[in-house]
């Protein structure tokens, strides 16, 4: 039973395989285009080409001039970043030469002091 099942639809199978091949023979040949029509239908492809190429003409300039915009913009925030370091570094020496001066303006009053003291210490004797 089981057998006959089998062939039964491997010829159902079968059938509907040469059915789909003699539709596809069968399938109409193209119509015959109007050459008017074909003409056209030429302009307009080409029309729509050169549209395409124009757009990415346009759209790679737009790129290079972006590329260009992210350059200047890149150089300008480092030349900015340059610019602050040197202002810190100046400013960083400058605090340094003045603690420096105050410390030593320290050490010459405490020394002026304990001179002071010392010449003090010497007329009390």
């Amino acid at each position: 039973m089981s057998f006959q099942n089998h062939n039964d639809r491997r010829e159902a199978a079968d059938a509907a395989k040469k059915a789909m091949l003699e539709k596809f023979k069968n399938k109409a040949a193209p119509t015959q285009v109007d050459p008017a029509e074909a003409q056209a239908r030429v302009k307009a492809a080409q029309e729509k080409e050169e549209k395409r190429v124009e757009a990415e003409k346009r759209r790679r300039e737009r790129v290079e001039l972006e590329k260009m915009e992210r350059k200047i913009a890149a150089e300008a925030a480092a030349k900015a970043e340059r610019e602050r370091q040197a202002r810190e570094a100046a400013l960083e020496a400058k605090r340094r030469r003045a603690e420096a001066e105050a410390a030593e303006q320290k050490r010459y009053e405490d020394e002026a002091r304990r001179d002071l003291a010392a010449a003090a210490a010497r007329r009390r004797r």
